[in-house]
């Protein structure tokens, strides 16, 4: 009984893989928006009724594709923020990091525009995503809240400058995302990264055109004056504004 279970698992494991293969083919050719799964199942010879055992509705099949595209260039930020270059002292060492997540971010979606464009373009009209998508897109985000924390820990940090009036929602900021860090911090992060994909999404949609020619070096440009905003290029040391800023929160 054992070994037809194990057959019959991985049949549904490579039959699943199929159709996320040729769901992301239809994405490619023609949007997320036209998304069909009986032009799915047409294209794998399955009949509808067989596909729906799969995935009972679009928005499922949908929801699949989005969660496997967030882990993809969640675990390509993992990566690089594990094997970076060092650096020859601490605060290089996390500029180093910034940089290199930054960089395989944007290299994974240099290789998958259309699963970026599935999830940072355009909304699908019709689609909402569920509860289970949270964890999957938060997964860039965490990895450069842990470059900033890590930062803050060995090597200080330059302090942004925080107005009264975004206070209380710096504060619910860094209670819900970054705990570990000054309310300016995660502010400066939450901005730092819509920024990064804004930058990331001008390139793949192609508002670079006829403007920016040598994107590689005016990516890595944009990326460390976003690590300057988040305090990454700030004290060497433990004084100065980065005991100043711990000891203020």
């Amino acid at each position: 009984m054992s070994t037809v279970r194990g057959a019959r698992e991985r049949a549904r494991i490579e039959v699943t893989a199929a159709i996320k293969d040729e769901a992301r083919r239809q994405l490619a050719a023609e949007g997320a928006a036209k998304l069909s799964l009986r032009a799915v199942a047409r294209e794998l010879g399955m009949v509808s009724s067989a596909l729906y055992r799969y995935f009972p509705s679009r928005d499922e099949l949908l929801t699949a594709l989005i969660v496997d595209a967030y882990d993809s260039v969640g675990e390509a930020a993992e990566s690089a923020h594990r094997t970076a270059d060092p650096g020859p002292s601490a605060p290089a060492a996390h500029l180093a990091r910034w940089v290199a997540v930054a960089c395989a971010v944007r290299g994974w979606a240099l290789e998958h525009p259309h699963e970026y464009a599935l999830i940072y373009g355009s909304p699908v009209p019709g689609y909402t995503a569920p509860q289970a998508t949270i964890g999957p897109a938060s997964r860039v985000g965490r990895v450069l809240i842990a470059v900033v924390e890590d930062a803050h820990r060995e090597a200080g940090l330059a302090l942004p400058p925080l107005g009264e009036e975004l206070r209380p929602e710096a504060e619910r900021l860094a209670a819900d995302l970054a705990p570990e860090l000054p309310p300016a911090v995660a502010v400066s992060i939450v901005a730092a990264w819509s920024q990064l994909f804004g930058l990331l999404s001008f390139e793949i949609f192609g508002q670079f055109n006829r403007v920016v020619e040598d994107r590689d070096i005016f990516f890595r440009h944009a990326v460390e004056e976003l690590a300057r905003t988040v305090g990454l290029l700030g004290t060497a040391g433990r004084g100065g504004t980065g005991t100043a800023g711990r000891a203020r929160r």
